[in-house]
């Protein structure tokens, strides 16, 4: 815990003075971006991570939180600092009516009808033209007046602000959740489900809190989303949003909560640094990905973890033998 605790906060730190040291717009869209998907990232592990079931319709919420933002935007006039917290509770509320009904199988089934979710949102989206536009999509979401004023630099500045602030949000209530009574019966369905309805813990309300925290949280990345590129389309809930979040938490270290931060800064930067492959840029990153998979299992930050435990567990053991020696 306090191994963890340290790391994020000391990777909090350093992304707060980010914008301290560079000045580079293009640097500063590709840290906003990485703070975004480690948000995301960093909501669907409370899922994955720490509820065990994998989650193929993450994106339900992100396009939910994502198209309320620049429907109550551009229609009603809302300003920001109201849309993005909207699309987070929105977002919540579509997390409880999937939740009440997907958390209710396991596996592949889970699996399945998460996706099928998503796949409906992104067809009601995609139909809806009266009040999403339809395949057009919403462009033009509004940004606060004043950035015309502050410059490129200074609204790149700005988001990235926001984009930490809603990160600082997502690992402070995922602590407070992964180091609760909550997050520990979490824990115990993800090692064993009916052990732990043996010992009085309900599977379907604890897996409910972390798929709806997620849920929230995924809202509120997708309300910033929409006000930082200014346009939200169907695309919103498709599939490659969703593997870029499984490849975070993966390559990152799934269970813990500097995993997906590490995840996201590496995927990110990987893929921005293999765009100029062009086609074969996915077969280089699948590549890339599959290696750590497959070497690394327990993702870059489980591996520090156990590391770090067979640490522990030699020193007694070498002080044992080093008094032997003595004596």
């Amino acid at each position: 815990m306090k191994f963890e605790k340290l790391c994020l906060l000391v990777l909090m730190v350093l992304a707060a003075l980010l914008p301290l040291v560079v000045r580079d717009q293009y640097v500063l869209h590709i840290a906003i971006m990485v703070l975004f998907y480690a948000v995301l990232a960093s909501s669907l592990n409370l899922v994955v991570g720490y509820v065990g079931e994998f989650s193929l319709g993450h994106t339900a919420f992100l396009g939910t939180g994502a198209y309320a933002a620049a429907i109550l935007s551009t229609q009603y006039g809302w300003p920001m600092w109201a849309t993005v917290p909207v699309a987070g509770l929105l977002a919540a509320v579509v997390g409880v009516v999937i939740g009440a009904i997907t958390l209710r199988l396991q596996g592949p089934f889970f699996v399945i009808v998460t996706l099928s979710f998503a796949e409906v949102l992104r067809l009601v989206a995609d139909n809806w033209i009266a009040l999403t536009n339809g395949p057009m999509g919403i462009a033009g979401v509004p940004q606060p007046t004043w950035l015309g004023e502050a410059g490129n630099l200074g609204a790149k500045q700005f988001y990235y602000g926001i984009a930490w602030m809603l990160l600082a949000l997502t690992l402070y209530l995922s602590f407070r959740f992964v180091y609760s009574n909550a997050g520990r019966a979490a824990v115990a369905v993800r090692e064993n489900r009916y052990v732990a309805q043996s010992i009085g813990i309900r599977p379907l309300s604890y897996s409910m809190l972390a798929l709806v925290l997620g849920a929230l949280l995924s809202g509120m990345a997708g309300g910033f989303y929409a006000h930082y590129i200014s346009f939200v389309g169907p695309e919103v809930f498709r599939f490659a949003f969703m593997v870029s979040m499984i490849i975070m938490v993966l390559v990152g270290g799934k269970g813990t909560l500097v995993g997906p931060l590490i995840g996201s800064l590496l995927v990110t930067f990987l893929e921005e640094y293999l765009r100029e492959a062009k086609e074969l840029r996915l077969s280089i990153f699948g590549l890339a990905v599959i290696a750590i998979v497959l070497f690394l299992p327990r993702g870059l930050m489980g591996f520090v973890v156990q590391w770090r435990e067979l640490r522990k567990t030699e020193s007694p053991k070498v002080a044992v033998k080093a008094e032997r020696r003595a004596a």
